[in-house]
């Protein structure tokens, strides 16, 4: 039987002891849109925009300006700030090194997943924040099992907790369309990763 991560999110938030705070990891302005609506209730939030695998460099850049624009125009309940981090593609490029010819969704996704996973919780630990979390799950394209498993295991690493979400349910990924035109954001056509697009394109 498939776990319903969104109901597990729901169950989690129900149980807190008041507001929390929350890094939660974000590939782009768009996918965090609808993510931030739906927990913006009940966590400060802090974006961390960590994603050395989008290239080319301008890419990353263009991506990153969007996303700062949301936390602008967000009309947030509680705090909601951003935390910038160092591109690091060489990191990401030596971590799925021998992956390159891998198709979206497989081998070197998970590899990326758990690179940006880590790096958001060991931050989220040193910091100091209650939970950890990502916005990937907003995505159709993404396999919310594989990435919450992920998160899991990282959890019990560090010793945080984490917030499980399956974010495209209740039309998640329809309303951060919605809003990414209410703000005029650029919704980019491939994942951000050279090597996926490269195989699209064979």
């Amino acid at each position: 039987m498939n776990e319903n991560y969104n109901v597990k999110m729901k169950e989690i938030i129900k149980n807190m002891d008041g507001k929390k705070s929350i890094l939660l990891h974000s590939c782009c302005g768009p996918c965090s849109t609808a993510c931030i609506e739906r927990l913006t209730n009940f966590f400060d939030i802090t974006i961390l925009y960590y994603n050395p695998n989008i290239e080319p460099k301008d890419e990353y850049e263009k991506r990153k300006e969007y996303q700062i624009q949301v936390i602008k125009k967000f009309k947030s309940k509680n705090k909601l700030d951003i935390l910038d981090c160092d591109w690091e593609n060489e990191v990401y490029r030596d971590y799925v090194k021998g992956l390159e010819s891998e198709p979206e969704g497989g081998a070197r996704c998970n590899k990326c997943y758990y690179l940006r996973l880590d790096y958001t919780a060991k931050k989220a630990k040193k910091l100091g924040y209650d939970f950890f979390g990502t916005t990937l799950t907003v995505s159709p394209y993404k396999h919310s099992k594989t990435i919450n498993t992920i998160g899991e295991s990282i959890s019990k690493k560090y010793n945080i907790n984490f917030l499980y979400s399956d974010f495209k349910k209740e039309e998640g990924y329809k309303r951060s369309i919605e809003l990414a035109k209410e703000m005029n954001l650029y919704r980019q056509d491939y994942c951000g990763c050279l090597f996926a697009k490269e195989y699209d394109n064979k």
